[in-house]
């Protein structure tokens, strides 16, 4: 009996993880939204890029099948996020494409083509040509490069911040959302026992921390050089 409680108790913390990653995760989807609206306003993507857009969709994607029954066991929540991420991803670039000219619409459509042409080719390689072990490992691995990949993208914003001593272009939210996010999903991993989710979600978790204590510090020293100089005359 208390065996059997305590498997309950494993697994409902393991969802729980998961389900607070699902949650977490929607901060950053949403994101992108005050971007758009200033594009979709403009009627022009003016000088941003849409390769992040792509190249996070790719992620999702990838993500996905690695969360589905058909490459790892008891990891639906996975697929559900990043399905989720992948949705808004969809949009977003189609945003793009609209509003772009067209020579940049028919690079973002080209490149768009390549993920879904690309993604079709994991899956059916994936499902003919590997067996369910060596599936999870051949996908795992790739789902994993990918995540970190993805997690390191905000290196270069810690070297901005650092080189400009300012957090003008680290959103607070953003990098709390993304430790968040990272965190729960570590947590899911670990009670999983699955090292293609701890492992790059941990390095991530690690990647947020470090910007959450660049924010305060950086935010506090900018607060310190603006506070006015009290003189007494006592």
């Amino acid at each position: 009996m208390v065996t059997s409680l305590s498997v309950v108790a494993y697994s409902v913390l393991k969802d729980a993880a998961g389900v607070a990653g699902n949650i977490f995760a929607f901060g950053l989807f949403v994101s992108p939204i005050p971007t758009f609206r200033r594009i979709i306003r403009n009627g022009s993507t003016e000088e941003f890029s849409g390769l992040p857009y792509i190249y996070t969709l790719l992620n999702c994607m990838i993500c996905a099948w690695y969360g589905s029954p058909f490459v790892s066991i008891d990891n639906i929540l996975i697929t559900t996020v990043n399905s989720t991420g992948a949705i808004f991803q969809l949009v977003y670039i189609s945003l793009f494409i609209a509003y772009a000219e067209r020579v940049r619409k028919m690079k973002m459509l080209g490149l768009l083509s390549a993920v879904v042409v690309s993604y079709a080719i994991l899956v059916t390689l994936s499902l003919r040509v590997f067996d369910f072990n060596s599936r999870q490992i051949f996908v795992g691995f790739l789902s994993c490069a990918s995540l970190i990949s993805m997690f390191a993208s905000p290196l270069f914003i810690i070297r901005l911040v650092i080189r400009t001593k300012s957090v003008e272009y680290m959103p607070f939210y953003l990098s709390l959302s993304s430790f968040l996010m990272s965190m729960s999903f570590f947590t899911y991993g670990m009670l999983n026992w699955d090292a293609f989710i701890y492992v790059p979600n941990g390095i991530g978790a690690l990647l947020a921390i470090i910007q959450l204590g660049l924010y305060a510090y950086y935010s506090n020293k900018a607060n310190e050089e603006h506070e006015p100089l009290i003189v007494s005359y006592s």
